[in-house]
């Protein structure tokens, strides 16, 4: 077939002769590269001439938009609440005042908490070996061990470990064996096998200080079972004993008489009280403070919006 070549004189006579606005708009393209007339993803612009065909478009390109819109909306707005949230018996999120946050001041371990009023997670052997794990090697428990190593070289807590780079790495490797036995025993091996849930249950601020202080001092000799009763703490108790009995091995004879080792025990038990401590009371300072932070915004606001009507 002859392929016509038309130049633009004869296109416009042509035009002028035969052919209406409509049937010029359909004319064949003039040669062009073959890049161009085949490419698929950079097709050459026409020219609508139908007035309702571009209504249509321009209608059609709204809705898209519309659509696009509703959906990021939806997106935004449908937001499924937080699997790991606490919540108490009847499914409603537990207060910031009484909240245990996996780490306090942001970097603290605080895994083995239970919040006021909240439904714990079921203990368990496969639970509490995970609960120990991550409190024994977490990043923190090691900026904790760095500076109690240092502090007790530094009072010479056991002369026969010396002093020195070589003391300190000498307290910080048996201090390691000494809180990862402690953690395993206490919070994992012994719970497990006498069904002791040796987790810190908060009594949050429903009560006056003096009984959560007297609360947070009984913890370390009552704890609960899996069916949620009072118990003599054995697990926890029995923990601390058989880690002194195990840092026998590991420690050098000057640092393994029963006084020295009844010391140590008492330095966990008040270790324990005092972190304790800090567990309990720690949700009602963060929501006091969080609460007086909002406050400054909203007072700031409405003097804003005073000084700019």
């Amino acid at each position: 077939m002859r392929k016509v070549r038309f130049s633009f004189p004869a296109i416009a006579a042509f035009a002028i002769g035969t052919l209406t606005i409509p049937a010029l708009a359909q004319q064949t393209l003039p040669e062009a590269p073959s890049a161009m007339l085949v490419a698929e993803t950079s097709p050459l612009p026409t020219l609508n001439l139908d007035p309702e065909a571009a209504l249509e478009s321009t209608s059609v390109n709204d809705a898209f938009d519309s659509e696009q819109a509703d959906q990021q909306a939806t997106k935004q707005t449908d937001k499924k609440p937080n699997p790991n949230a606490d919540v108490d018996k009847n499914g409603n999120p537990i207060p910031l005042n009484r909240q245990q946050p996996h780490r306090i001041l942001g970097f603290m371990p605080n895994f083995r908490s239970v919040s006021g009023g909240a439904v714990a997670h079921p203990p368990g052997w496969k639970y509490n070996f995970k609960i120990a794990t991550r409190q024994s090697f977490d990043y923190s428990s090691f900026i904790f061990l760095g500076i109690t190593s240092l502090s007790a070289e530094g009072i010479d807590s056991h002369p026969v470990l010396g002093k020195g780079i070589g003391g300190f790495y000498a307290y910080t490797w048996r201090g390691l064996l000494d809180k990862t036995d402690g953690t395993y025993l206490g919070a994992w091996l012994l719970p497990s096998l006498l069904h002791e849930d040796t987790r810190y249950y908060a009594m949050g601020n429903e009560r006056s200080v003096p009984i959560r202080i007297l609360y947070v001092m009984s913890r370390q000799v009552v704890t609960r079972t899996y069916s949620q009763h009072q118990t003599p703490n054995i697990a926890g108790l029995g923990g601390k004993v058989l880690t002194q009995i195990v840092s026998r091995q590991y420690y050098p004879t000057g640092a393994t008489s029963f006084p020295v080792l009844a010391t140590k025990f008492a330095y966990s038990a008040m270790r324990d009280i005092a972190f304790t401590s800090i567990r309990e009371f720690y949700p009602d300072i963060a929501a006091h403070y969080i609460r007086k932070h909002h406050e400054k915004l909203a007072q700031q606001a409405a003097k804003d919006a005073q000084a700019n009507p």
